[in-house]
Parts: structure tokens; sequence; C-alpha cells
């Protein structure tokens, strides 16, 4: 699989609504003025500040996001494993 076969994750472009809460009126409010938006703000530019300006924030997420999958990859061979011998002891 290669990242062309993955494409680009369309929740980056989700607009953020600094309405909803104090921490996003903060953080768009930061965001905007650092990339000097005259829009809105995107998912994807406050990942993009975030990366820049706190990157041990971003790289707990990403390790955190990383080992999680991972576990998960883990315990699915370990299922199909086990549904693989079912299968054989029922032939």
């Amino acid at each position: 699989m290669s990242e062309e076969d993955i494409g680009e994750n369309e929740d980056l472009k989700e607009v953020v609504r600094a309405e909803d809460s104090e921490l996003k009126n903060l953080i768009v409010n930061f965001v905007g003025t650092t990339l000097n938006l005259e829009k809105e703000v995107t998912v994807e530019n406050i990942v993009k500040v975030f990366a820049e300006q706190f990157p041990e924030f971003v790289l707990v997420l990403a390790e955190e996001n990383f080992l999680r999958g991972y576990k998960q990859a883990l315990a699915d061979i370990h299922a199909y494993q086990q549904f693989e011998e079912e299968q054989q002891a029922e032939a």
C-alpha cells in the first residue's frame, strides 16, 4: 500500500468552529493570527501550527495512535489464526 492508495484525510479540510468552546476559540484565533489567515481555520492549519510550535504534543498523539494501531493489528492476526485453526479442526 502506497501513500497514493491511502489518499488524503478529508477531515483535515474541516473548518473549526471557534464558538464551540473557549479552548477552540483560543486555538483558532492563535492559528489564524500565526498563519495570517483572513478566512476560516481548518484542522490542517491547526495541525501545522502545533507541529511547528508544540511538536512534543503532536509526537505523543502520533506515537499513541501508532501503538494502538500496531496492537490492533496483532490482535487481528491472532484472531485470524484462531479462526483458521477452528476451520481446519472442523474440516
